[in-house]
């Protein structure tokens, strides 16, 4: 039998997602509270994301997500991750947030470890796609629009990563849009 890797990539990216969105999971978290949500997005969901960060670009003219919303339509598969409880505190009172302490943070303030276990997360999450051989980007535009679509129920905080196997990156010597 001769299999040719064009024709087993894209089973083989799904393969690489999964390992990666578990690296998501199993990095720390603050205080062990575990509020981190994790989505695979590809296919029509793909589409779709990439549409509505065109509109979101459009409408707030902001170009640097029409090209973002191009890599979304170049990268095989996004893994989302995100937040749930971004406001709840972690009850370190430890002030980074900007007030003296837990109970003096207003509700409408979020916690910054949720920001910080985002963030662990995604490292995890990026050093596993590197031991993988993938190429990622890490996207603020697209965790905003799929925060806005409501893709991950509930979270805040959501940043997400494309994933490609290709040639060259496309997330390398991005285009900007005309």
């Amino acid at each position: 039998m001769i299999e040719n890797e064009r024709n087993a990539r894209c089973e083989h990216v799904l393969h690489v997602a999964r390992q990666i969105m578990t690296a998501a999971r199993t990095a720390p978290k603050a205080r062990g509270m575990d509020v981190v949500e994790i989505a695979l997005v590809t296919g029509d969901e793909k589409e779709q994301l990439s549409q509505r960060m065109e509109e979101m670009g459009s409408q707030n003219k902001m170009k640097f997500f029409l090209r973002d919303a191009d890599n979304v339509r170049q990268a095989e598969a996004v893994i989302l991750i995100g937040t749930r409880d971004v406001q709840r505190p972690r009850a370190l009172n430890c002030g980074y947030c900007g007030f003296p302490n837990c109970a003096s943070k207003p509700e409408n303030v979020p916690c910054t470890f949720s920001s910080l276990d985002v963030g662990i997360a995604i490292g995890s999450a990026c050093a596993m796609a590197t031991d993988l051989r993938v190429d990622t980007r890490v996207m603020y535009s697209v965790g905003s629009a799929a925060q806005k679509m409501e893709l991950l129920k509930d979270c805040g905080c959501v940043l997400a990563l494309l994933l490609s196997v290709s040639s060259k990156s496309p997330f390398f010597d991005r285009k900007w849009p005309k």
